[in-house]
């Protein structure tokens, strides 16, 4: 783990902040290529984005700070000072972005269920690098474990898991799954909306299965708040997108469950076909 990628002596560079550059510079410019297909003001979606990065900031903070109250207590200072105190709130920050969007894009009288399903391809871009520069930093450590892919930690006994780079895997693709969905949705054969719910299904689920594979949690009332959370909206969004997207979701399989189809039958009847010419 390399937390110091250089150290210049009168400056630091720091490797969870060279991917977490990398991934905003990416993941706006994935949006910013997105917006160029619609009608929408360039300029106005990036105010939102900024917008909703501040509010997923300082929201994420405050949950943060709630959580360690007795770390922080009411010192504005401490809350304000995130290099000597750090810590954000994923969930939090997640919360704070989608409620500082929605509020914005609302007072521009744009519709928010249509304009924010552009900006979850850019969104998981951005965890890929943020969840990189976590494994690769050593900012973000796996439990103990005895599984054949172990790593070790700087300042942590016994080899742990590589929980931050799977989960970097599993937003890798679901930023080409939901941008294959957007296309999906220009085409007007899904809703939008869809694929909003299903990120933050997705998200929910990623967090759920391997927050038992971290340390370092942040606990309400004895329980991991990441996992909790991660529960009840992972069974509130299913039932929700169950039921209002059912049939999105049977058109969704029928349609690559034919191309799967397809695509086995072409080449099976193509090996039919080689053969009977070499028998021939």
């Amino acid at each position: 783990m390399l937390p110091v990628l250089l150290d210049l002596k009168f400056i630091k560079i720091y490797t969870f902040g060279i991917f977490l550059a990398l991934g905003f510079l990416w993941s706006t410019f994935v949006l910013w290529r997105n917006i160029r297909l619609t009608s929408y003001k360039e300029e106005e979606v990036f105010d939102g984005l900024f917008v909703g990065m501040a509010g997923g900031l300082l929201f994420g903070r405050l949950v943060y700070v709630i959580l360690n109250f007795k770390d922080f207590g009411f010192n504005l200072l401490k809350f304000l000072l995130i290099n000597g105190y750090p810590g954000i709130s994923i969930f939090g920050s997640m919360i704070g972005f989608i409620g500082a969007t929605l509020i914005f894009f609302s007072v521009r009288k744009i519709k928010f269920l249509v304009i924010i399903d552009y900006f979850m391809t850019s969104l998981f871009i951005g965890l890929v690098f943020g969840k990189l520069g976590s494994f690769f930093s050593g900012s973000e450590v796996g439990s103990k474990t005895n599984f054949i892919l172990k790593t070790k930690y700087l300042g942590f006994d016994g080899w742990r898991h590589l929980t931050p780079f799977y989960e970097a895997v599993l937003f890798m693709l679901a930023s080409l799954l939901m941008q294959k969905l957007l296309m999906e949705i220009r085409k007007g054969k899904l809703s939008s909306g869809f694929i909003f719910y299903l990120s933050i299904g997705y998200f929910s689920l990623v967090y759920f299965v391997f927050d038992r594979m971290k340390i370092n949690h942040l606990y309400l009332s004895g329980y991991s708040f990441n996992w909790l959370l991660s529960a009840i909206l992972l069974l509130t969004i299913g039932v929700y997108f169950i039921y209002y997207f059912r049939s999105h979701i049977i058109n969704f399989f029928k349609l690559y469950g034919q191309k799967v189809v397809k695509g086995v039958h072409f080449k099976s009847k193509t090996e039919t076909s080689k053969g009977e010419r070499k028998k021939s």
